[in-house]
Order: C-alpha cells, then structure tokens, then sequence
C-alpha cells in the first residue's frame, strides 16, 4: 500500500523521556519479582508502588502522542495513524504471548493457584497464545492459569488493551479537544482518580487486569483516564526550559516514588490513597516535564537513553512469563528472602529479561516493524 503519510517527517524524540520509560519498565520487573514474596498483602511488597509505573506510562503515552501527532492531521488520516501505533505495539505484543505459552508448563505451582497448568490441554493453550496475540481479553472459561487475568500468558499484556483503547480515544475524539475542554476532562477524571483511591478498602490504585470482573475493570479505566488525559493536557500547555541533569533528577525521583514505602499499614488506609494520589496527580506531571525540559550531555548519556528506550517496550510485555517461572521456583521450593540462592535467581531472572528484551529488539521488533513502515506506511 503506498500513502501519503512520511515516516521520515517524524518530530524528534526527548532522549530524557525515552530513558525514563526505561527506568520506569525495570522497576516493573523488579516489582514483580519481590511480589512474590508479599502474599497478597500489600503492606509487604518490595518496590510498593512499582504498579504506578503502567500509571506513568499512560501519562509518557498521551504526552508523547500528542506531541508526535496534534499538528500532523492535514497530512495524517485515521488509517495512517491506526497503521503507525499497530506497527509500534504490535510486533511485541505477538513475542510477550508467543513466550508465555512456551514457558507456561514450567510455571505450575498449587501454593499459586497455578495447578491447573498440569491438565491444561495444549489446543487451550494455543488458543490463548494466538487470542493473546491479538491483545483481545479473554474470559474466564479460558483462564487456564487462575489469576482471572484477562491474558493468562502474559499479565501485563491487560495495559496494551487499555492502551489501544486511549489511542482509538485520542484519533476519533481527543485530537480535537480544546484545551478547555480537555482541561475538563482531567479535573474529572483527576476526581474519579481520588474518589476511588479512598473508597477502595485497600487504599490504593493496583489492579486492572480481569475483564470478568466489573471492579477491575471499573479500575482499568480509571488508571487508563487521568493520566492519559493529563499527559495530552501537558503536551499542549506546558512547557520548561533546560534543566540541568534533568535525567539523573529524574530518574532518582520515579525509583523514589516507585519504592516508597506504603503508609498507614494494615489500617490507615487514606494515608496510602494519599501518597498514591499525589504522586500520579502531582508528582509524575512534575517528572514528565522535567524530563521534556532537560537535555542530554554527552554521548554516554544520549546512548544510554537511547538503550532503555528502545528495550522499555521489550522488557515491559516479555518480562512476566520469566517472573512466573520465578514465582513458581520460589514458592514450590518455599524459598525466602533471607536465603542468598532467592536473591541471586532473582537478580538473574532480572538480568535474563533485559537480555530477552535486547535480543527481541534488536533481531525482531526493530526489523519487522521496519520492514512493516516501508510496506504499510512509507511513500513510495
């Protein structure tokens, strides 16, 4: 197909953003890893707010779209841009599900709630794989792990399903918004925001991931709204000139907030929904424009940059099925953190899922979506 739209004209990246969404996908992979030693309490995860970082993500995500695309309309249709973000996402969709069915039969685990891998027949698991592929939830008739997870094969796989949905958002009505109105829209969504962070009896704003229950998805669109919509609003209207090590500023401050700890305990809840709320609401715009706002110096620093950039995408949708194996090792072997071989295999699968994400990048996303802008998207 040839169109009319130009990959070549593309705005320029901020270096410093595309780093920090780096930043922000290995603390997610480190979250997941010490999750498995919290048992569902909250009050005892390792890197307790590391589930804020798919928050910031949709605030980086409506932030860079409406800077890359707002003034590109006269010369962009609504299949050009639809192309453009299939081709982005997903390539790497396809690889996250395409490596937790492969590594599905090594994560069973009954203190889990995973025995039913065992008897998991492979045409089921297929199905999902391919479902998965898709980014299409499924139900729970194809749970076959036991999480109700809308992607049973590769958990965070439920934010890209968000994530299309803002994008569908932003092409047919978003884009169009006046600042007013979208000014609106993130007052109210900032007020769902707080509404359901104090109302929720655990305090907090996790969740997200199973379309069969009508809580979480009631949460999965609450996350999905303000910082989407703050992240255009700020794209629009906000600027900040140079800052100095706007990077290493930046960075300290997301590893700050992701690892903060949780406040109020078992208790006091409204003390977390607080902290939560002020960071998305506050502290992550601050993040965000900071980041815009600052430079890179140096050529180390432009490539490291450059490095968590382009693997953030790649660790963020391949990391969790290695995580489930780890999950599994630890749990079935009763494995602690006060033991030294718990923290190594940690570390290591840590390690394993960058490595993963490189390779992907580097031998498969970066020259399938190339080959798939020059086929679908690039004039001739």
């Amino acid at each position: 197909m040839n169109q009319s739209f130009n990959l070549s004209q593309s705005r320029p990246h901020y270096e410093i953003l595309d780093g920090l969404r780096g930043v922000a996908a290995i603390m997610v992979v480190f979250f997941h890893v010490f999750e498995t030693f919290s048992n569902g309490d909250h009050t005892q995860q390792m890197i307790n707010h590391g589930y804020l970082a798919v928050d910031f993500f949709f605030m980086l995500s409506g932030y860079v779209i409406s800077y890359a695309y707002d003034n590109r309309w006269s010369q962009m249709t609504l299949k050009d841009f639809f192309l453009r973000r299939l081709v982005r996402l997903q390539p790497m969709i396809i690889i996250g599900s395409l490596v937790g069915a492969l590594l599905f039969y090594f994560q069973y685990s009954e203190g889990l709630g995973w025995s039913s891998i065992a008897t998991t027949p492979v045409w089921k698991l297929l199905l999902v794989m391919f479902i998965g592929m898709t980014v299409i939830p499924v139900g729970k008739s194809l749970d076959i792990r036991g999480w109700n997870e809308m992607h049973p094969l590769n958990g965070p796989a439920w934010s890209l399903f968000f994530e299309y949905i803002a994008n569908i958002a932003y092409a047919l009505f978003l884009r169009k918004a006046s600042k007013l109105v979208l000014g609106i829209l993130v007052l109210i969504s900032a007020g769902v925001t707080i509404h359901y962070a104090f109302t929720n009896p655990n305090g907090d704003l996790i969740g997200g991931w199973s379309i069969d229950d009508a809580v979480q998805m009631r949460i999965g669109f609450t996350r999905l709204a303000f910082p989407f919509l703050m992240g255009i609003f700020l794209a629009r209207t906000a600027t900040l000139k140079y800052t100095k090590n706007a990077f290493l500023i930046t960075s300290a401050l997301l590893i700050f907030l992701f690892a903060f700890p949780r406040l109020g305990g078992n208790t006091a809840h409204w003390q977390n929904a607080f902290y939560e709320c002020f960071t998305l609401i506050i502290m992550f715009p601050i993040v965000i424009l900071l980041g815009a706002g600052g430079k890179v110096i140096g050529e180390k620093a432009n490539r490291l940059c450059k490095f968590l950039g382009d693997i953030s995408y790649p660790i963020y949708i391949t990391h969790f099925p290695l995580v489930y194996v780890y999950m599994a090792w630890a749990v079935n072997g009763k494995h602690t953190l006060n033991e030294p071989l718990t923290w190594w295999v940690g570390i290591a699968t840590v390690i394993i899922s960058i490595v993963f994400a490189y390779l992907f990048m580097k031998f498969y996303d970066i020259p399938v979506r190339r080959w798939l802008n020059n086929t679908l998207i690039v004039k001739k």
